[in-house]
């Protein structure tokens, strides 16, 4: 109980660099939650982390009318690791030589890709410039070439259209099927 495969690995790594959110205590836990319409996304994270966690995703009503779907993993010595690894106090950061493989690519664009005519984004805007420099270098490490693009006040990861088609045959294998709406091509 409580050892995670290189599989889960892979998969909390991509949460941590998307929508998960982790806490401690004395260990931390995993927190995935979703929009209501990601449900299939969730259920898969559920099952793919199930031997992590206690109790099932839930259904729960956030701000306005916004409904959620969620769940948490145990606190777990493992989990630590991840949190002092990638937080500094509450905010991610991204580790010196970072390095990305398929699977955690995947799950990151799944949480925070997006399509943008034949482009693909990754809303890093929560991460410092460092953080987000040192994911366009992973990216560069897997001949995807990628730069800062402004949004608003922030910044965000834009992968040139160029590297696009290489980014989608990367990370296709290990996408969801309910998750394809994000390829723009």
């Amino acid at each position: 109980m409580g050892s995670l495969s290189e599989f889960q690995q892979q998969i909390v790594v991509g949460c941590i660099l998307g929508d998960g959110y982790m806490r401690k205590k004395t260990h931390a836990h995993l927190q995935i939650t979703h929009s209501i319409k990601q449900r299939k996304y969730v259920d898969w994270k559920y099952r793919m982390l199930k031997s992590l966690v206690i109790t099932p995703p839930t259904k729960y009503k956030g701000n306005g009318n916004r409904v959620g779907y969620r769940f948490f993993t145990k606190s777990l010595p493992e989990l630590t690791s991840f949190y002092e690894k990638f937080y500094s106090g509450k905010v991610k950061r991204i580790p010196d030589n970072f390095i990305l493989n398929p699977v955690t690519l995947a799950v990151w664009y799944m949480d925070d890709g997006s399509k943008s005519h034949k482009s693909c984004y990754f809303n890093t805007q929560a991460f410092d410039l460092k953080s987000q420099n040192s994911l366009i270098k992973a990216l560069a490490e897997l001949s995807i070439k990628a730069k800062l693009n402004k949004d608003k006040q922030y910044f965000r990861i834009r992968v040139l259209t160029s590297s696009t088609p290489h980014l989608i045959d990367i990370i296709r294998p290990h996408v969801i099927k309910s998750m394809w709406y994000k390829f723009p091509i």
